[in-house]
């Protein structure tokens, strides 16, 4: 079969779709899709389209219904891409199971005493104690006691999981550092609108700053997995 003939196939109605008709189709509901964007969420793990002999991606109906789902719950509920893969892998309908709070730029309430986040985390006391020493954990002191958000437990079980490789705490502020350096970067662009007394202002600064973490989260791992890619190929 021609190359010409394979592609008119992939976009025939009712048949499996092109990244591009995908792209095209979604952009109406999100104007800031792009194939790059799609090409980068099936690297991480969220998407995984048929792929012809030629190498053309080929997304099924699941597939695009699966992309518009992740695309939501970016947009209307500011979950990062690690929440969105445990939803989505979690049992129930169109893979979604109980709904956990939602992360992202939602505010966290929630809060746990350092027994709780350990045994949440599966660490020991004296792990938490060494993150929270070298910036890895942010807790705020209650009536004398020390609670920490509760995304601190997942920040302290990914911590965990490096330590097994060797890496200690003291070499993991260095994410914080970058993290904290980035995060700054977005707050000087948006914070004329975040302190703003008009609340549409400051919703729009808040859908801003949201637009700009993902932009943001999505050059960081390009780039991120760039520089691995060259350690391989020397």
């Amino acid at each position: 079969m021609s190359t010409a003939t394979e592609r008119r196939k992939e976009t025939a109605p009712g048949r499996q779709h092109t990244i591009g008709a995908v792209c095209r189709r979604l952009q109406v509901e999100f104007p800031d899709i792009s194939i790059s964007k799609i090409r980068y969420l099936e690297d991480q793990g969220l998407l995984a389209p048929r792929r012809t002999r030629g190498g053309y991606r080929l997304f099924s109906e699941d597939d695009v219904e699966r992309l518009e789902t992740i695309l939501r719950l970016q947009r209307d509920e500011f979950l990062p891409l690690r929440v969105i893969r445990q939803e989505l892998s979690a049992p129930g309908p169109a893979g979604r199971g109980k709904r956990r709070k939602p992360a992202g730029l939602a505010p966290d309430d929630a809060a746990l005493g350092l027994d709780e986040l350990c045994e949440r985390a599966g660490v020991t006391r004296q792990f938490a104690r060494d993150l929270e020493d070298y910036g890895l954990l942010a807790p705020t002191t209650e009536t004398g006691e020390k609670r920490y958000p509760m995304g601190d437990a997942d920040v302290a079980h990914a911590c965990s999981r490096l330590s097994k490789y060797g890496i200690s705490a003291r070499h993991l502020r260095t994410f914080r550092t970058t993290a904290d350096r980035e995060a700054g970067l977005l707050e000087q662009i948006v914070a004329p609108a975040l302190s703003s007394r008009n609340a549409e202002r400051r919703q729009a600064g808040v859908q801003d700053l949201q637009a700009l973490a993902e932009l943001a989260q999505e050059l960081s791992q390009l780039l991120f997995w760039r520089g691995l890619r060259t350690f391989v190929s020397r």
